[in-house]
């Protein structure tokens, strides 16, 4: 991975490249960062052009054997630590870092839910544990295999927890030639334990400019369509790649079939329903009452009146309109969101899904259906 691969952030690529040439590299960086602005590539570029062997003026050669094993991502002093689900064949980050290359040499742009896709998830949730902590404590405890300076790049670390005070000391006062990127979306989730012996580096969100520029260049859009998408992305690439593929996501069509059912009272149906999603694991089933939160705000935009700011999908944009029109008025959709967040609520401490789903959904058949909004909810209009 080289600077110049990299969209925008072109002020904080000089500023990676002047503490190369000034020599006055921080042994722990914390790169904070919102999602979709190329932090981890900005991370890997700049361990490839510390370790560059014919470093140019403002990016790594691409061609010395460093640049050559950094671009496949098979450097013997790179190594990656990165939140994933524990198993019996699963212990360490290790186990699962062909899946992460793979996904890294595919598309350096992702997140959790794009992380947690490529893995064998079922019902477990991401963490990086004590066990994770030790092997990088031994991983850095070797000394460099070829390149000047061993390099780690932690993806994540507000995953840590507890476990993370393991790793204080080799932060504080690493093995010489050692250099820990942490990677970070939220600062307050990070141990401040941690926090306080990193530098931190802020990488802005990308500007409404690169990412139009991209969806120009790689995707093939209008310039209105590309403007239209860059302004909703608000400046994740991770989203406008998802916009400008204009597909409608699994979670949008069974969350509308779901309230379509309840709109219906289509009672078996919800059952069926019900009896399938005690099925998907708890991790799938927040992800997907998450989703149909922020579904049904969208639709709260619409039903205000705001539908520049709506950020879906076309096609599920389109459904979304139908639905808001014919079918939810704001009242039920807050009613709904209620709904759901106590449903979220209840599946992190472990209650029976299929009981929990069941009640969601006669709740959508008393809302939608027979209107009839539970207490608080009732708004007089002038």
């Amino acid at each position: 991975m080289q600077f110049k691969e990299i969209i925008g952030q072109e002020r904080v690529k000089q500023q990676l490249v002047q503490t190369v040439k000034e020599n006055r590299i921080s042994h722990a960086q914390l790169f904070l960062s919102p999602a979709g602005s190329g932090a981890v590539p900005l991370a890997i570029a700049y361990a490839q052009y510390i370790n560059c062997l014919n470093k140019g003026e403002n990016d790594s050669c691409g061609e010395c054997s460093s640049c050559r094993k950094y671009e496949r991502l098979i450097h013997p002093d790179l190594h990656f630590s990165y939140p994933f689900f524990a198993s019996a064949s699963v212990k360490t980050a290790v186990d699962v870092l062909e899946e992460w290359r793979g996904m890294l040499m595919q598309d350096p742009y992702f997140d959790i839910d794009i992380w947690r896709s490529k893995l064998d998830a079922a019902n477990k949730q991401a963490n990086i544990n004590i066990a994770e902590c030790h092997d990088i404590i031994k991983k850095l405890s070797y000394k460099a295999f070829e390149a000047e300076t061993k390099v780690l790049i932690m993806w994540l670390p507000e995953y840590l927890d507890k476990a993370g005070n393991a790793l204080l000391k080799l932060i504080e006062e690493p093995p010489a030639n050692t250099l820990f990127i942490l990677i970070a979306q939220s600062q307050d989730q990070i141990l401040t334990t941690i926090l306080s012996r990193t530098q931190i580096v802020k990488i802005p969100k990308l500007s409404s400019e690169e990412v139009t520029g991209y969806l120009l260049k790689a995707s093939g859009l209008s310039e209105h369509q590309a403007i239209d998408y860059s302004f909703l992305a608000d400046g994740n690439l991770i989203e406008a790649k998802a916009l400008a593929a204009d597909t409608q996501s699994d979670s949008s069509g069974t969350f509308t079939a779901w309230l379509r059912m309840g709109f219906g009272n289509k009672v078996p149906d919800l059952i069926e329903f019900t009896d399938e999603a005690a099925k998907w694991g708890r991790e799938n089933q927040k992800n997907f009452l998450k989703y149909g939160v922020n579904y049904l705000r969208e639709c709260c935009l619409i039903l205000s009146g705001a539908e520049e700011l709506v950020k879906l999908p076309p096609l599920t944009f389109e459904t979304a309109k139908k639905l808001s029109t014919h079918v939810l008025t704001l009242p039920m959709a807050e009613a709904i969101i209620g709904e759901l967040e106590k449903a979220h609520y209840h599946i992190e401490r472990n209650a029976n899904p299929k009981i929990l789903f069941l009640d969601v959904s006669l709740q959508l058949v008393k809302i939608i259906k027979f209107k009839t909004l539970p207490a608080g909810t009732q708004y007089i209009y002038n």
